[in-house]
């Protein structure tokens, strides 16, 4: 592997490397200007001056820049070709210097715990909040979300963050194609939800997260099970509950809140690991495979004077860096995986193959923001009560609408006829690319309507959907203790009535190793900085080549992202302990603090 990726040689000492925290990178974005001297404005071929030199560098591009195999799993193809490792190179490069602050960051402050807690020892629950307290500052300095580290016993928390943290394993079963995966005894579904499955089941209001598959992956000497899952809609309080847990493993218990606290609060203990597993290798799949592919495919066939090449250029920055990150770091022998999941290294290429390789993750047009969240029927259903509160839609539905306005003003400035976007032979060619790409379900043709649907999704899923499941959100909520741990550290249990959960988490020493983890994925110096997700297209020197309408789209887009950002970040609980319908205030999209590309 490093004969083949002589970059990675320097990956496993740059992330052992330790200094103090400097955040000289974070005001300086990347930007299209870096890569071009010329002052000269974007344009489409049919009106260019030199029609022949642009098509010949378009063709010495495709000679240079190759398909070549997948790396890190089975997916997209891996750039190639002498300008494909120049390129995979330096966007390495660029990371591991834009990654500084944060490895400094985490390895001083995991220095600093483990000379303050040393000697202490986990006894009880609470024991965990020692392990965040006035510690983490570099690294994690805004804290955990509030609600998180204290009222995860609330099962409205627990249901809650499958429609918050992690949105894209939920769906509701259809009674039209669907069948009910498992039964509760009708008194425990009487008790818990005062009716009974089959009734949640024909009336549209029974919920189902499937992880079953996680029960062939391979293992580490840690412990987890395979759970799925059922949610409802409370028929007359209208919340969105957990009604029930099954494990898949040993003799395949099946919980619900009517077992004893202990018992319910290891159930979902149980489900958490499996659903974050779900969420990280989804979200490589799903965004990290996407975005690289149909970038490979536009920059094989778009001139880097075309202005939506500019724009994939300002909105993919070090593109081809994380994938060789993931492999290195995450999931080799002997990676952060196979120290602290109960899954393998291999298990994650495989998970990420598979997600990949059937579409969950990587079908580009059914994945659009609506259409995935349709197909699942969280919204615009037809049959059963409608969510009362979606925290994922209500904020993404913000940034996808002002991204959405952006791009339409975009390709609506440049293409100013219909017929212009038929008669752009580059922009079709793109689109025919997606054949030798592989590209899943990818348009082969385009009108300007497709075209501001495939920008405003390229866009989403690189800024709301990566924030969403990845970087902040990872240390703040989906990543934190004690609820959430990567793996359990006793066997999943054959009998009801446990008498104490802690033998089943994580140490402090493994603790420490988890959140240590997570805030790597974490980008504080981010924050109210140029590469938050209000800066998206805002790049002075890209935005003085492109056309005044896109310059005004752009500083619109900045304005409403700045707003929406003061709504979330003024978010408080209500009189009922609740923001959002949560007890937690879920912050991963507020604009001024998510980054507006992949960043890790």
């Amino acid at each position: 592997m490093y004969n083949r990726f002589p970059w990675l040689r320097y990956l496993a000492l740059f992330f052992c490397a330790s200094a103090a925290p400097s955040n000289t990178n974070a005001s300086s974005a990347p930007h299209y200007g870096e890569k071009s001297i010329t002052t000269e404005l974007f344009s489409l071929p049919m009106g260019h001056a030199d029609v022949v030199g642009r098509a010949n560098a378009i063709g010495d591009k495709r000679k240079r820049f190759l398909y070549g195999p997948s790396i890190c799993g089975n997916v997209s193809y891996w750039p190639t070709g002498s300008l494909g490792n120049s390129t995979t190179e330096s966007d390495l490069a660029r990371f591991m210097v834009d990654s500084q602050y944060s490895q400094a960051a985490v390895n001083l402050d995991e220095t600093m715990e483990r000379a303050l807690i040393a000697g202490e020892g986990i006894k009880q629950l609470s024991d965990y909040q020692i392990l965040y307290q006035g510690q983490w500052n570099q690294s994690i300095p805004s804290g955990i979300d509030q609600g998180i580290l204290t009222n995860y016993t609330n099962d409205l928390m627990f249901s809650m963050e499958r429609l918050s943290v992690n949105p894209y394993s939920i769906k509701r079963l259809q009674p039209s194609i669907d069948t009910v995966p498992f039964q509760i005894e009708e008194m425990i579904a009487y008790e818990v939800a005062n009716t009974t499955v089959q009734s949640l089941f024909e009336s549209g209001n029974l919920f189902y997260v499937d992880h079953r598959y996680q029960s062939t992956l391979q293992r580490t000497d840690r412990f987890a099970a395979a759970c799925d899952a059922y949610f409802y809609i409370h028929p007359t309080r209208g919340e969105f509950l957990p009604l029930a847990i099954r494990t898949n493993m040993g003799i395949d218990l099946v919980y619900t809140p009517a077992d004893s606290a202990n018992d319910w609060l290891l159930a979902k203990m149980m489900f958490n690991p499996n659903d974050f597993w779900h969420s990280q290798w989804y979200h490589l799949s799903g965004t990290h495979n996407v975005i690289e592919i149909v970038y490979e495919a536009a920059y094989r066939t778009l001139s880097r004077e075309h202005p939506v090449m500019a724009l994939l250029d300002r909105l993919n920055p070090e593109l081809f860096a994380y994938r060789q990150v993931a492999l290195e770091v995450l999931i080799r022998s002997g990676g952060y995986i196979d120290r602290l999941f109960a899954f393998s290294g291999n298990a994650a290429a495989q998970t990420t193959s598979d997600l990949y390789n059937t579409g969950i993750s990587s079908a580009f047009q059914a994945n659009y923001f609506h259409e995935n969240l349709a197909s699942r029927g969280l919204i615009n259903t037809t049959h059963g009560s409608r969510i009362k509160h979606f925290p994922f839609f209500e904020d993404a539905s913000v940034i996808y609408t002002a991204i959405q306005a952006f791009m339409t003003t975009f390709i609506d400035s440049y293409y100013t006829h219909p017929s212009m976007v038929a008669q752009d032979e580059e922009l079709q060619a793109w689109m025919l690319e997606s054949v030798p790409a592989d590209i899943i379900d990818f348009p082969k043709s385009a009108d300007r309507r497709t075209l501001v649907d495939i920008l405003t999704h390229i866009a989403f899923l690189g800024s709301a959907v990566h924030q969403t499941l990845n970087t902040n959100d990872i240390s703040e909520a989906s990543g934190s203790l004690p609820f959430h741990p990567f793996a359990l550290y006793q066997p999943i249990p054959i009998a009801k009535g446990l008498k104490d959960i802690i033998p089943f988490l994580p140490n402090i020493t493994q603790s420490i190793g988890q959140i240590g983890l997570t805030a790597l994925f974490a980008r504080p110096e981010y924050v109210n900085s140029s590469r938050s997700l209000t800066q998206m297209f805002n790049d002075e020197i890209m935005l003085a080549r492109m056309n005044t309408k896109t310059a005004e789209a752009a500083r619109l887009f900045q304005g409403e992202m700045k707003q929406f950002s003061k709504l979330v970040s003024s978010r408080v609980f209500d009189g009922q302990g609740l923001c959002q319908g949560m007890p937690f205030i879920w912050r991963a999209l507020d604009p001024e603090r998510s980054p507006y590309y992949l960043t890790i």
